[in-house]
């Protein structure tokens, strides 16, 4: 396809998704619940097929050289794809957002102003790896009322596809416009470039992926971003604590998964406690064949530990999302170094502390610059379904509009409402 053909294409896409957010914003909840419904159950019963499609990205992403951990995200296990259903259906379980009158107060001159939250209208997506990501996208752009345009990674086109023609078929056979959530279908990086400056169509774009995706979109948009650039999450032991949960959180925040954003970079331990965890927790790694790149005095306790992979951290290990099973260990004196640590050195997307100090989590939670802050469990929780949003477009680690994880209101604007009663200034 030319640069022209290009052009034309990413422009009627453009179009055609204007159009549909209009009949979007006007569907009522019932129509969007239905396809919602409708949605989960074409992905169960599609179950088989869809691994079929799959089964050749994930072909190809072998062949191709792509490491472990990127080929697991490509994965549509039936695990994934129910997780997906259920994230459909949970959306169509809550509240509909949209219409809803917020603040509604009386002003001396008579009039009643308030805010009512409308959808903002066209999204585009621009997103790698994970397929899932289309089911994400597309239901929660459904409930939010809008339209979207979704471009996924070349390395998951077929899955994206078989996924993109399932949600066209639940909108229309629940009266809504197929157009509503539509796939690039070229892999053609040049349809980045077009979308992401029609501001004339698109009304904000989404993207996920790598920093470097990120850093080109925020850099050459033309159109609104909700970014994240990274995630660099921090799992912070503080002195007290409870040992046996901090190694259990620690384990989990790291081990559970590598690729994914919100898995933990970082342990920050405090000096208390260090030399009674520090061992526990590296047993634990050192079984599960993960690196640690380690400050002197966290090198000193670990050394000891039967089979324990020790790197010396350098200064780049502090800022470094491995997304592998590699994790940066530093000794700190207490909580003040722990939070002036993360605040420099973390990439504001999910940090957590394990503490017995009621104090201590209050000020962990108030002082920690970060989308999500946690006490006391797993980062692996930073996640739009987890957090009861249904699913999630994807992480906001930005302070304006949305931040954490951007769930249905994160699509949302809202806009002033006046009520009045023949009042007029004077």
């Amino acid at each position: 396809m030319n640069s022209l053909n290009i052009a034309e294409t990413t422009r009627a896409l453009g179009q055609q998704a204007k159009v549909a957010s209009s009949i979007m914003a006007a569907a009522s909840t019932a129509m969007k619940n239905q396809a919602l419904r409708r949605l989960a159950a074409l992905l169960r019963e599609n179950t088989q097929a869809l691994q079929v499609d799959n089964a050749r990205d994930l072909e190809r992403a072998v062949a191709a050289g792509l490491s472990a951990p990127m080929v697991d995200r490509l994965k549509l296990s039936p695990k994934v794809l129910e997780t997906c259903a259920e994230g459909c259906e949970q959306l169509a379980s809550m509240a509909d957002v949209i219409g809803e009158i917020i603040g509604m107060k009386q002003q001396p001159s008579g009039i009643r102003v308030g805010q009512m939250r409308v959808p903002i209208g066209v999204f585009g997506m621009i997103f790698e790896s994970r397929p899932n990501v289309t089911i994400e996208a597309a239901s929660l752009s459904i409930k939010s009322g809008n339209a979207c345009i979704l471009r996924g990674g070349s390395e998951a086109i077929e899955s994206n596809k078989a996924l993109a023609r399932l949600v066209q078929q639940a909108l229309v056979e629940s009266g809504l416009p197929a157009d509503a959530v539509q796939l690039v279908q070229t892999t053609d990086r040049e349809v980045v470039g077009q979308l992401i400056t029609m501001p004339q169509y698109v009304d904000v774009i989404i993207p996920r992926g790598g920093k470097g995706l990120i850093e080109r979109i925020s850099r050459d948009a033309k159109v609104p971003v909700i970014k994240h650039l990274d995630g660099n999450c921090h799992v912070y032991v503080d002195d007290p604590c409870d040992i046996g949960m901090a190694v259990s959180v620690a384990d989990n925040a790291k081990t559970s998964k590598y690729s994914p954003c919100n898995a933990a970079e970082g342990l920050l331990v405090a000096r208390g406690v260090a030399a009674e965890f520090l061992p526990l927790i590296g047993k634990i790694y050192a079984d599960k064949g993960v690196e640690m790149r380690v400050c002197p005095e966290s090198r000193a306790i670990l050394q000891a530990v039967p089979g324990a992979q020790l790197v010396d951290a350098t200064e780049a290990d502090w800022f470094e999302e491995y997304l592998a099973p590699v994790i940066s260990v530093k000794v700190v004196d207490g909580l003040d170094e722990a939070i002036a640590h993360i605040n420099r050195y973390s990439s504001h997307h999910t940090d957590a502390i394990l503490t017995r100090d009621h104090m201590h989590a209050q000020r962990f939670l108030r002082e920690v610059d970060s989308a999500s802050v946690m006490v006391n469990t797993s980062t692996r929780f930073a996640d739009g379904f987890e957090y009861g949003l249904g699913a999630e477009i994807g992480i906001s680690t930005d302070k304006f509009h949305a931040r954490g994880p951007v769930g249905i209101e994160g699509l949302t604007s809202l806009k002033y409402v006046v009520l009045g009663e023949g009042e007029v200034r004077l």
